[in-house]
Order: C-alpha cells, then structure tokens, then sequence
C-alpha cells in the first residue's frame, strides 16, 4: 500500500505512528510518501518510516492508494484538488475546511473511493457506550462543554504561533473543536435550528475566536454547547439529561455516570488509544472495499460550527 502525507505537523506524526502500527495489524506492507512545506526536523522514527519526502507538488506519484490531508485546515482544499487524481482514497484531518464556501462536486473526486473526514471521539468508549444507552432513553436537554487552556496544549511551543490562535490559517474554537458538534450529531443527528455566539474575549494574543456558544433546536430536545481556548481547568464532557436522571459522559477521565443509582461506566483508554480504533475503522473499510464517504455530512457540520445555518 502506497500513501501520502500531506503535512507533517503534530496530527500528521501521530496518524504515521498509527498507521505503521495498523499496517502490522492487518499485514499490510506501507510505502510512506511526504509532502511537506517546511524543513521541520522530524524524529528518528518518524523519518525512518518515510521512504520519500517531497517538497514540490510536481514530485507526487499518481498511483497512490490513500492520501492523508494532514496540513492546516485553510489548505486542505486546494490539497485535495492536487490529490484528487493522484490517490484512490483519502483520510482527510478534521475540519475539511475553513470558512470560506466550497463545492466539493467541484474536485472529481473518484467516484469508488473511500472518503474519511475524521472523527476520532465518535470512536471512544464514551461516545460508543453511550450511544447504546440512549436508544433506550427519553432525552429532554443536553449540555455539552469542551474548555482548555490553549497555551498547554502543545508543549514546548508559542501558542501565538499556532495554527489555532490565527484566523487565517483556520484556527478558532468554533473550528478547532468541531469534534463536539461531531459527536452530538452522531449521538442526536441535525438540529433544526442553531443559534450561536462566536467571539474573541480572553487576554490570549490571538485573533481567532476564543469562545463558542450554541443552543441547538431539535424537535424533541435542547441542546447546548460551550468551546473556549481559556479554561485553566480542563473540561471535556457531555451532560444528559432524561426523564429519569443525568447521564454524564467525561472525555478527560473516561468515565460515564449516572444520578439514578446505575453503575458507574470505567473506560481503560488513553489519548491515542481512540486515534488506534479510528485508524483501525478506516483501513478496515479500505481493505475490504466498504463504501464510505462523509464528506458532504461534515461539511454540513461545519457550517453549524460556523453559524450559517443547517443545511
């Protein structure tokens, strides 16, 4: 199996690490390609892994079997319209794009091909487990929360330099953390009608939005929504709220809880161990040739995020 990544910043080196790790899995021998931008050193294993790193687009093959959309999100569009005709499938990092408007008919894309934009918390036991128990479940509201500190979360780096604290390169909350309104559109589907409030309003030296709040409409249900870049204590949870108690879902300790006298819900997974079970999933339907292209529903979910409306 021959790929290609397209960038290699930190999201990249863990989908490499993962994918080496999955190749041995399913026995599957990879040849890894890399397009990259910028002259960043890479760490031994990591360079080890890549049989060709390439700086020009006019250096890419055109045979290959999956091309991973790894650079930041502002480029991802142009990057698959230069990887449309050179690749059978594509994984292709989250969000698909900024906002600007896009047409995806507009890059011909193979029509045969596996088209995955990513979704890792839809994979965890959380979200997985939880989804069972609402089906059996009259939910009445739902409170969701994602809150962090965004200079903590890459180590040893200016956060004023991140793709997350500039606009233009696709950062903000509303952006960043579309993971949430992934996983409640898994676990709820469309909302009817959102309404939002996206801003700056912390101290952080960034000109993307630093806060995100919605309230999303559905026919039998509320649902609310907080992201921000500022939260000293880190939040990550899912509040919901039935007709007989309150389900918590807790992302960070991996918990899920009840206030009816059910049994507390233990997971034993860490931070990669959902990024294994997606990677897994994909080349799962690659392997074995299952249809699989959700590109259209997260650019839909996408424009939640960024206010313009359900579509």
């Amino acid at each position: 199996m021959k790929v290609c990544f397209c960038g290699l910043g930190s999201i990249g080196k863990r989908h490499v690490k993962n994918l080496l790790a999955m190749a041995r899995e399913f026995e599957i021998d990879v040849e890894i390609h890399a397009l990259r931008k910028t002259a960043g050193i890479l760490d031994h294993r990591i360079k080890g892994a890549i049989a060709k790193e390439i700086t020009d687009v006019n250096q890419l093959d055109r045979d290959y079997d999956i091309a991973f959309i790894t650079n930041p999100t502002n480029l991802h569009y142009d990057t698959m319209e230069t990887m449309a005709d050179r690749t059978r499938h594509m994984f292709i990092e989250k969000p698909i794009f900024d906002d600007r408007e896009y047409h995806i008919s507009a890059l011909h894309l193979n029509r045969d091909g596996i088209y995955y934009v990513a979704g890792p918390l839809r994979h965890s036991g959380v979200i997985q487990t939880m989804k069972e128990i609402i089906e059996n479940e009259k939910v009445c509201c739902v409170r969701a929360i994602c809150s962090s500190y965004l200079p903590d979360w890459r180590p040893d780096t200016d956060y004023r330099r991140s793709y997350s604290a500039r606009k233009a390169r696709g950062g903000g909350v509303a952006v960043d953390l579309i993971h949430e309104w992934d996983y409640l559109t898994f676990l709820f589907g469309f909302p009817r009608e959102v309404y939002h409030i996206c801003g700056t309003y912390s101290q952080l030296e960034i000109d993307s939005d630093d806060t995100a709040v919605y309230i999303a409409d559905y026919k039998d249900k509320v649902v609310e929504l907080h992201l921000d870049y500022f939260g000293r204590v880190e939040r990550r949870e899912v509040e919901i709220f039935t007709e007989t108690g309150t389900i918590v879902g807790d992302f960070i300790n991996h918990t899920i809880s009840f206030t009816d006298g059910r049994k507390n819900i233990y997971f034993q997974e860490d931070k990669n161990d959902i990024y294994l079970k997606e990677m897994r999933w994909f080349l799962d339907h690659i392997v074995k040739n299952q249809s699989l292209n959700n590109m259209e529903d997260c650019y839909s979910i996408l424009k939640i995020a960024l206010g313009k409306g359900i579509q």
